[in-house]
Parts: C-alpha cells; sequence; structure tokens
C-alpha cells in the first residue's frame, strides 16, 4: 500500500508544489494538504496519514505543537519537517515533539522521498545542514566542562547511540558491531528506556547533546 502523506504549509504554492511533486512517486499517496497546525490536527485525525510533512512557522497553532498533538493522537504517525529554518531552538523543539525527520526547504524531491520513506520504516533522518549545526553545538560544548549523561548507558549502548546518531540504520550497526539486528535492537530499547525518549530522532538529539556523537 502506498505511504499515505499529509502536508502542513502555511503558503498554498508549497502546498501545490509539494503534492504535485510527491504525486510522481507510486508508493507515496497525499491524503491532504492543510494551512495552519489546526487544520493539520483535525484533517490527521480525519484522514489518518502513515507520515505529515510539517511546516514550522504557521499562523495559530504553530508546526511544534501541532506536532506534538498530531503524535499525542495517532502514536503510529511519523512527522517530517520541511521548514525553512535550521537554528538550535527550532530543531530542538521540533525533535522534543516528537518529529523524526528535520529538512529544510532547500531540500530536492528525492531527499523528501528518502525522509518519508526513511521514517515510515521506523528510522530518522536529518538534513545535513542541521546535523553540521549539531556537531558544531557540540564542539561548543566540548571547550566547556564535560557533562556526563544523567542515564546509566553501558558501554554497548553508547556504541549504539553514536552509530544511530551517524544515520546508519540496525542491519548496518549490525555489521559495524558483529552483532544480530535483534541484538541491535535490544540495546535501541534499552537505550530508549532508560533515557525516557520516544524514538531514534530523539535518541540523535541525546547523543547530540552529551558528546556521545563523536568518536572517542
Amino acid at each position: 500500500m502506498p505511504t499515505r502523506v499529509l502536508i502542513a504549509d502555511d503558503q498554498a504554492l508549497i502546498r501545490e508544489g509539494l503534492t504535485l511533486l510527491l504525486g510522481q512517486y507510486d508508493e507515496l499517496h497525499v491524503v491532504g494538504a492543510a494551512e495552519d497546525g489546526e487544520a493539520a490536527v483535525a484533517m490527521a485525525v480525519e484522514l489518518q496519514p502513515d507520515v505529515v510533512l510539517m511546516d514550522l512557522v504557521m499562523p495559530g497553532m504553530d508546526g511544534v505543537d501541532a506536532t506534538r498533538r498530531i503524535l499525542s493522537l495517532l502514536p503510529r504517525a511519523q512527522v517530517v519537517i520541511l521548514s525553512a529554518y535550521a537554528d538550535d531552538e527550532s530543531v530542538f523543539a521540533a525533535i522534543n515533539a516528537g518529529a523524526a525527520g528535520y529538512l529544510t526547504k532547500d531540500s530536492g524531491g528525492a531527499q523528501i522521498r528518502k525522509a518519508i520513506e526513511t521514517v515510515q520504516a521506523g528510522g530518522a533522518l536529518l538534513d545535513p545542514l542541521v546535523q553540521r549545526r549539531l556537531l558544531d553545538r557540540v564542539r561548543a560544548h566540548s571547550k566547556q566542562p564535560h557533562v556526563e549523561p544523567p542515564h546509566e548507558l553501558t558501554h554497548r549502548e553508547v556504541e549504539v547511540l553514536r552509530l544511530i546518531s551517524h544515520g546508519l540504520n540496525n542491519h548496518e550497526i549490525a555489521e559495524c558491531l558483529f552483532l544480530s539486528e535483534a541484538t541491535v535492537k535490544t540495546h535501541l530499547n534499552n537505550i530508549l528506556a532508560k533515557t525516557e525518549l520516544r524514538d531514534r530522532a530523539q535518541a540523535v538529539a541525546y547523543a547530540f547533546r552529551y558528546g556521545l556523537a563523536e568518536e572517542e
């Protein structure tokens, strides 16, 4: 079955452009387009999309609040942010709200398609510019006194978390660490349970926040 996609953006031109763009792919089906956050929530409940492509800055309810509300009502849905902004505040607010992907509006059709497919499969995808800003933030924090993560992660869990932050999926992590995919999944579940994080995207933000994304 095609992946059901809901678009939320306050600019009609962008909504129409994304609808036409995604309509080229047989595996994607745009079920609706909302002009603000409140409409996005209402349409998500009605249309039950698999993935919501969400702008951040919209009148009334913004993309962060809409993301949080949609995921509380539809926990199996995934949200990919598509925004003109890639500042730290916007990125972390979106990830903390539960977004599994974050792209800038400079992204091409292939990248948007890949993001939708990745989050639908349970992964996370961040725009290279967003990852770069997160790395810069890590380097800035590294010049300050080191802060230990507030959770007791094992050495293996830290290794898995580091590879997740580098964009690897469970199969690739298993190959790197010579583990089974089932074992990698167990480590990921333990990480999420210990840190009380929702998904891989929040795990990536956690890794960058505490300097676990960089090689030792």
